[in-house]
C-alpha cells in the first residue's frame, strides 16, 4: 500500500553553501537532508519525511496531505497596487485579451 509520504513532493538541489546536494519535501518545508550524491539526498529526505510523519501520527498531530492528491479550483486572488492593475488592463486591452488571460499566460 502506498503511504502518504510516497506521494509527497520531493526536490533535490545543489547547495553551494554546503557543497552537497540537499533533499527537500514541499509538504514538510522545515525538513532537509544533505548528502554527497543526489540519490542519497533523495533517500535521506524520504526516510526523514517518513520518520516525521510517524512521529506526528504518534503525537496525534495533523499530517499534511500530499499536494498531488489535493483538489484545486484553478482560481486564486492576487492583490496588486492600483498602478500595476492599470498597467495590466492596458496591456490586456492592447493585446485584445482579458487581464485573466494575460496574467495566466505570464504565469505559465
Amino acid at each position: 500500500m502506498t503511504e502518504e509520504v510516497d506521494r509527497y513532493t520531493y526536490r533535490i538541489t545543489w547547495s553551494e553553501e554546503d557543497s552537497e546536494f540537499v533533499g527537500l519535501c514541499a509538504e514538510l518545508p522545515s525538513l532537509s537532508w544533505l548528502e554527497k550524491s543526489p540519490e542519497k539526498a533523495l533517500r535521506g529526505i524520504r526516510k526523514l519525511a517518513k520518520e516525521t510523519v510517524t512521529d506526528m501520527k504518534r503525537g496525534m498531530e495533523s499530517v499534511p496531505e500530499p499536494i498531488s492528491t489535493r483538489s484545486y479550483s484553478g482560481k486564486f486572488m492576487v492583490r496588486v497596487p492600483p498602478e500595476v492593475h492599470r498597467m495590466l488592463a492596458i496591456k490586456a486591452a492592447e493585446s485584445g485579451v482579458s487581464i485573466n488571460r494575460l496574467v495566466s499566460s505570464k504565469l505559465s
